[in-house]
């Protein structure tokens, strides 16, 4: 019987998450989750002349580059890529694949602390294997519908981990069933847990489908929690939806306050479940200060795209004449308009709707274009209408460079050039890297 997979050695990796196994007939398989210098088992999955994929079933002898994980997760856990490599050589291996990426020297900061450093979770509850008990944590890496229980997870605050472990055997000892995805029965799907540093304070959001949960008894378990910090508000989300995200269609506020009370550089924030706020603080202030300094004094019409919370827009709002800031998502426009008046920022305002259709509507015209978009990058058709703005300058920031390198090509296409650009380890042990471009409109 022939093999079912072949061997090789990862002779090269690709940011975010691409390895080139050579295989011992000289074959190139792109995989993801290896690193340079492993000798891996891999299935392949796309066999075609130019091109082919394969998954990565086991690391048959690991690379001289690697050392023994500090979690005793990371041989099944998703939620990190990086845990058998010191964090100095994290750092180097992205800046080596960033330099790859861009074909140049990108300055490269890492985070201050590659650990404990997230300030949101979204757990999945689900099992651990077929038929095993309740299980609450993150997706196993070779399967999806597996899930991991995170006992002592690196990535966050030791209190997160209590209140996890807590909800986890609560529902465990009722024998609440979790939601099945494949057959769409079930209660538990996702426990969301956000913490602010400011206050050391945490909001709880258990997400159910309708049959729903006894809430006051969950109120009661967080209340009883001995924690160093404090669970300072607590929500109840109800999905009935299919897909495998919180769309939430009935959100209850079961106890405390409504918002977490966070700051960041010299400006106060109100986190509420469905905000969107930075993961990691720590890496955030440095990004936020670079954007600050990219920014210069700018002193007319700033446009905060994607503005999330408008934390940009708002650390820039004191320079500039005005700020206009544009999110889809409409919570988040009523935090930041929110965190702007009780910040005493009267010269920007953020409105709620799609980019590519508010753009439109505007009358000024911006001298700085700032733009923080999803990892997809820019929508195809709202890049044209940006590149029409003729703005001076165009800070972007980018979760996903892979994205914001192909958005800069079709920006430089249109008469701008990058005048400076830089890479921050927003996510300490995982693929993922946050950078900075400022581009400048040729005279």
């Amino acid at each position: 019987m022939a093999k079912k997979y072949v061997e090789g050695v990862v002779v090269e990796c690709k940011f975010p998450n691409k390895a080139i196994v050579e295989t011992e007939d000289g074959a190139r398989v792109e995989v993801k989750r290896a690193l340079p210098g492993q000798r891996v088992a891999v299935k392949i999955t796309r066999n075609r002349k130019t091109l082919k994929k394969g998954k990565l079933l086991e690391v048959l002898e690991r690379s001289e580059i690697e050392t023994a994980p500090d979690c005793p997760h990371a041989p099944i856990c998703g939620g990190c890529m990086y845990q058998t490599l010191t964090y100095d050589k994290e750092s180097a291996l992205k800046k080596a694949m960033m330099d790859e990426l861009y074909g140049t020297d990108v300055p490269y900061t890492s985070a201050p602390e590659p650990y404990h450093y997230r300030n949101k979770m979204e757990y999945t509850f689900g099992d651990a294997e077929k038929g095993g008990p309740l299980t609450l944590g993150l997706h196993h890496k070779q399967g999806f519908y597996d899930i991991v229980s995170t006992d002592g997870c690196l990535l966050v605050p030791e209190d997160m981990e209590t209140i996890r472990k807590a909800v986890e055997s609560y529902f465990r000892d009722l024998g609440t069933p979790f939601y099945h995805r494949m057959k769409h029965e079930g209660v538990l799907r996702f426990l969301v847990v956000r913490h602010a540093r400011a206050t050391d304070s945490y909001l709880v959001n258990l997400v159910t489908t309708s049959e729903g949960i006894d809430e006051a008894a969950f109120v009661d378990l967080l209340k009883n929690l001995s924690l160093k910090g404090k669970i300072a508000s607590i929500y109840h989300t109800i999905s009935d939806d299919w897909a495998d995200a919180i769309k939430p269609e009935k959100v209850e506020h079961l106890a405390g306050d409504a918002f977490l009370n966070e700051r960041l550089l010299d400006l106060d924030f109100q986190i509420g479940p469905f905000s969107f706020f930075q993961p990691n603080p720590d890496t955030a202030k440095i990004i936020y200060e670079k954007a600050r300094e990219l920014a210069g004094r700018e002193k007319g019409v700033v446009y905060d795209l994607y503005s999330g919370t408008g934390t940009i827009g708002q650390i820039l709002a004191k320079e500039a004449k005005e700020v206009i800031g544009i999110e889809i998502v409409e919570s988040a426009v009523e935090d930041a308009n929110r965190a702007a008046k009780e910040n005493g920022i009267g010269n920007a305002h953020f409105l709620a709707g799609d980019v590519l259709e508010l753009i439109d509507t505007l009358k000024t015209r911006p001298d700085l274009l700032v733009v923080d978009p999803p990892r997809d990058g820019i929508h195809p058709k709202a890049i044209g209408k940006l590149a029409d703005l003729d703005a001076p300058r165009i800070l972007y920031i980018s979760c996903n460079p892979v994205t914001q390198l192909r958005d800069i090509d079709i920006l430089r296409a249109r008469g701008y050039e990058v005048e400076h650009l830089e890479a921050v380890d927003q996510f300490p042990r995982t693929a993922h890297v946050e950078s900075l471009a400022l581009l400048v409109k040729k005279k």
